[in-house]
């Protein structure tokens, strides 16, 4: 096991293209980190730099206490698993999970130890003498699992590998990953773009966006905590509810929306007071816009565009002054709201966040 740093890494392809600014990242020992993000933010580009597969042109990369900047991927002490799993077609199963064991020129005991540990681990073991196509698609991403492992490496890499499997399958999947971690105890860095994914499987996240990273913390704080703007609409399905306001005093902290003052609880009003006169931005996650009145409540109206029905919950889409709100409401009393009609909600402002219009930074925590 190991921890992995990077100081200051970038990467800049010849074009001139900047793709990653100066990340600055620790992963911990025996860790299960997640990179999520946007296409395009450079979540796997950094994952490839970690493994060497892609060159670095600005800073350091270390994994344990060596700096691999000049290190082969093959000399680094990691296992990748790729997005397509790239198994070898004409072998079987457990000559593929062998296959960089028998490069190495391991003795032939210690790979059958290792294979067929691995399998038993992974529930492989009934397919060992298959080949590829012959195995469903979570029988393949396991088998690409298992040859990571056998290769006991300090850290495991992940290039999304569930995403080209079915939704019923990928939550299986990635609760067997979640076991297989509290199982070996090593170090994880896990690439997805799926953030209910990110939020049930890692110990921290790492949000990027734009080659840069937004905020690194538990699954719990970034929901709760958003460092800023981004991370708060891309944490969280739905996405919290996101308009530009005016912070006021009219007696009250208030945010004023159009011509609604959303007046602030005094827990929350007393870290606004240098920011009244300003723009800014309101936040809110649906599951704090209800029809339940109660301590630190305002009420709000909205035109109703759609309704969906969860079972035991509802979501309601609703018009506020031209942005598109959601609430959560419990689904009997769904079934009294009139898709078309305008409604009261109820917003429990204890649960709000405040954004600075310019640099788009919390400024409520």
């Amino acid at each position: 096991m190991a921890k992995v740093i990077l100081e200051k890494v970038e990467k800049v392809y010849p074009n001139g293209f900047k793709a990653v600014h100066g990340i600055n990242l620790e992963v911990n020992d025996g860790e299960f980190m997640v990179f999520v993000g946007p296409s395009g933010c450079a979540k796997s580009t950094t994952l490839r730099m970690i493994a060497g597969l892609e060159e670095i042109s600005g800073g350091k990369i270390y994994i344990g206490d060596n700096l691999v900047n000049d290190i082969p991927a093959k000399d680094r002490g990691i296992a990748m698993v790729f997005q397509n799993y790239a198994l070898y077609p004409h072998m079987t199963v457990y000559d593929n999970m062998a296959f960089s064991l028998k490069i190495k020129k391991t003795p032939k005991d210690v790979i059958d130890e290792k294979v067929k540990e691995a399998a038993r681990i992974l529930d492989l073991e009934e397919v060992l003498k298959r080949k590829p196509k012959e195995l469903s698609g979570g029988q393949r991403q396991r088998v690409a699992v298992g040859r990571a492992i056998v290769r006991d490496p300090d850290v495991f890499l992940f290039d999304e590998p569930l995403s080209n499997l079915d939704a019923k399958l990928r939550v299986h999947m990635r609760v067997q990953l979640s076991k297989l971690h509290n199982k070996l105890k090593t170090t994880m860095i896990y690439v997805t773009h799926d953030q209910v994914e990110a939020m049930t499987m890692g110990d921290r996240i790492c949000v990027m966006n734009l080659g840069r990273v937004m905020q690194v913390d538990t699954p719990l704080n970034l929901y709760k905590y958003p460092a800023n703007k981004f991370v708060a609409g891309f944490i969280g399905s739905p996405a919290m509810n996101i308009i530009e306001g005016e912070l006021i005093n009219n007696g009250f902290i208030a945010i004023k929306i159009g011509g609604v003052e959303l007046q602030l609880p005094q827990s929350k009003a007393d870290k606004f007071k240098n920011h009244v006169g300003k723009k800014v931005y309101f936040g809110i996650r649906p599951e704090h816009i209800n029809l339940e009145e109660g301590e630190s409540t305002v009420k709000i109206k909205g035109r109703v565009a759609v309704i969906e029905n969860m079972g035991n919950e509802a979501f309601v889409y609703f018009d506020f002054f031209g942005t598109q709100f959601i609430g959560k409401v419990d689904s009997l009393k769904a079934n009294l709201i009139n898709i078309g009609q305008e409604e009261t909600f109820v917003l429990h402002m204890d649960n709000c966040h405040i954004f600075d219009f310019d640099s788009e930074e919390n400024i409520g925590i």
